[in-house]
């Protein structure tokens, strides 16, 4: 256009109040502002890629990552204890719980590690609190106002990407995590919302489109900053129909919740969007009576579904650059109860899954002749999890991101 007006041309004010008026809206699900922002960055086929898988409500790590030949271990679990024929071969002592097949077979190909013994010092053992520490990188007492993700984000300057710089699927509030003072995280919660919406007129759509391509006056921010946004978010939307409909994942995704969440997660991979995290969550580790069956349950959902990712981006060319991590706020008591489960405890394993991790047991399994108040003792900050992440997997320094410097846990192959 050339700025001149013609008679089937609106101004740019009578467009932004008609719009406002009528019903054409650009929408990515309910959170469409939050994925409006500035183009930048390099190819996204050169770019990490972090999932994170966060398993809410307390993982028992003991019957995840079993110590069975261990006396006490047998002595503290006589109930729900998992015995060393049942369990997927580690070492001579350590075995996987049998629902971690696909775990197992991630190992076998070196592409899966555990990390043991992770917790922080002095541990809160309510779930709100915990996970909020370990969300925040803070204490409670102190400010918290942002995430170590949304950190990170802060740090890596990527509010100038063309796409979301991350992205959290679920129905659940948005975790803690995510939260930055200056960069918009959106929630999705399938891949149909995370579309173009115009309303039902296709005039609206049109309209939209001119809208971004208009001439404007230099000087003008406000525009000039929905134009640019517009834009963006046009080239998302369509990328992200244009994925749905091309995009075959090389295997099928396991029917549960977590395995739907994480083929969006491979469909957004495929199509080349710049976004460098992806958040899922999992609830229902919190399994204070009749734990068996229900940690089965969960377990399988987990190791399938992350699994089934790994290897279905791998096969799309995409496996180098994809790092899952999966953690939960606390590990659970080492004495069972009488109701067949487990009350909350400290420390715990983290899963890590990729083509590039340091495939085995990273840090030794804790101690169970050493406890604390029966208790398992932590030999690795979380925050060494983190760093490792922000350091050697996504290239960010990460005393600001974690307030302190903390040594990186050697869990990659980079």
């Amino acid at each position: 256009m050339n700025g001149k007006r013609t008679g089937h041309q609106q101004s740019r004010r009578e467009f932004l109040g008609s719009a406002a008026a009528g019903t054409a809206v650009m929408t990515f699900g309910a959170t469409a502002p939050e994925v409006l922002c500035q183009a930048a960055a390099a190819s996204p086929h050169d770019e990490r890629v972090l999932v994170v898988v966060e398993m809410a409500g307390g993982n028992d790590g003991l019957n995840s990552v079993v110590p069975h030949s261990d006396d006490g271990y047998r002595q503290a679990r006589p109930q729900i204890g998992i015995k060393k024929s049942d369990t997927l071969a580690v070492t001579d002592r350590i075995g996987l719980h049998p629902s971690l097949r696909g775990f197992a077979d991630l190992l076998e190909q070196d592409s899966f590690a555990v990390i043991q013994g992770v917790g922080y010092e002095n541990p809160n053992r309510s779930h709100f609190e915990s996970m909020d520490i370990w969300h925040s990188c803070q204490r409670k007492g102190g400010p918290r106002q942002d995430g170590w993700i949304g950190r990170y984000l802060e740090a890596a300057r990527l509010q100038d990407l063309g796409d979301p710089s991350a992205l959290h699927l679920g129905h659940e509030n948005q975790p803690f995590a995510l939260t930055s003072r200056d960069i918009r995280v959106p929630s999705i919660q399938s891949m149909e919302q995370f579309r173009l919406r115009s309303g039902d007129s296709p005039a609206s759509g049109q309209a939209i489109r001119e809208l971004a391509n208009l001439s404007r006056p230099s000087g003008n921010d406000l525009l000039g900053f929905v134009q640019t946004s517009t834009s963006s978010a046009i080239a998302a939307s369509e990328r992200m129909e244009s994925a749905g409909m091309k995009y075959k994942p090389s295997e099928s995704y396991p029917t549960s919740g977590l395995g739907k969440k994480l083929e969006t997660v491979a469909k957004l991979i495929a199509a080349g969007l710049q976004t460098k995290v992806y958040y899922v969550r999992i609830d229902g580790f919190d399994t204070h009576a009749n734990q068996p069956d229900a940690h089965n349950a969960l377990l399988r959902e987990v190791s399938e579904a992350v699994s089934t990712l790994v290897r279905d981006v791998d096969s799309h060319g995409d496996g180098d650059r994809v790092l899952v991590m999966c953690f939960s706020e606390f590990g659970r008591r080492v004495a069972e109860n009488a109701s067949d489960g487990t009350d909350h405890g400290t420390a715990g394993p983290v899963f890590v899954a990729g083509n590039k991790v340091k495939a085995g047991l990273i840090g030794d399994h804790p101690s169970l002749a050493n406890l604390e108040n029966g208790d398992l003792k932590h030999h690795t900050d979380f925050r060494q999890v983190y760093a490792a992440v922000l350091q050697d997997w996504l290239s960010c320094a990460s005393e600001s991101v974690l307030f302190g410097k903390y040594q990186p846990v050697q869990l990659l192959n980079v």
